[in-house]
Order: C-alpha cells, then sequence, then structure tokens
C-alpha cells in the first residue's frame, strides 16, 4: 500500500490511541486533554517518539519507516518542520502498516513506549 496512504490512517489510529490514553487518566478538563494531546500529535513530537521507537523496531518495521520518510506527499504543512514532518510521516505510515496488518498487540508496545509505560 502507498506510504501515504498508510500515513493517512496512521495519523488517525495514533489521534485515537493519544485520545484513549488522556481519557484513561485522572483530569478529563477538555483544555488539559487538548493541551496533552498537543504535546503527542505535532510533527515535532511524533518526530521524538519516532527517535525513542527506533531501537525497538523490527528490520521490517524499520523499512516500514524508511518508506514513510521517503514518500511525497506534495505539500509540507506552514507551520512544521520540513524534516520534523518527514519524520511524522514516517511514524504515521508505520502505525497506518500495523494497524492494516491487525498487528494490534505490537502497536499497543510501541504506545506503552511513547507513555512509558513499558
Amino acid at each position: 500500500m502507498n506510504p501515504i496512504v498508510l500515513a493517512y490512517i496512521g495519523d488517525a489510529v495514533f489521534e485515537v490511541l493519544v485520545r484513549q490514553y488522556l481519557i484513561s487518566q485522572p483530569t478529563h478538563k477538555p483544555h488539559h486533554l487538548h493541551r496533552q494531546a498537543t504535546q503527542f500529535v505535532s510533527a515535532k513530537a511524533q518526530r521524538m517518539l519516532l527517535e525513542k521507537w527506533q531501537p525497538h523496531l523490527t528490520e521490517q518495521e524499520a523499512d516500514i519507516v524508511r518508506r514513510g520518510r521517503n514518500a511525497k506527499s506534495g505539500s509540507m504543512p506552514k507551520n512544521a518542520d520540513p524534516a520534523d514532518y518527514q519524520q511524522a510521516t514516517a511514524l504515521e505510515c508505520l502505525i497506518g502498516h500495523l494497524y492494516y496488518n491487525k498487528r494490534i498487540d505490537r502497536l499497543r508496545e510501541l504506545m506503552a513506549i511513547a507513555f512509558d509505560e513499558s
């Protein structure tokens, strides 16, 4: 599947996983939830998360990340650094790949690392 398509669904899956994690925490004020969510879903935060995941990735997952990073999306957002955006796309591509291949347990393992629960 096209890496950009995987990143498209990966973006949505990542957002849901972050929101599920946040509502499992004790504070549920809407402003607080939104502020916390942006700490995970920005391009810069996703780049940093991908760096955190790198040592834990299998060879196949690292290949998916490379494909996602090298994919041409056609446009860059105005508020994101291009390098951060490429890495964020790579992370979303990996999430989309795991989701479409029904590797939910692996996705949960990586998200536990994201939330420092591993």
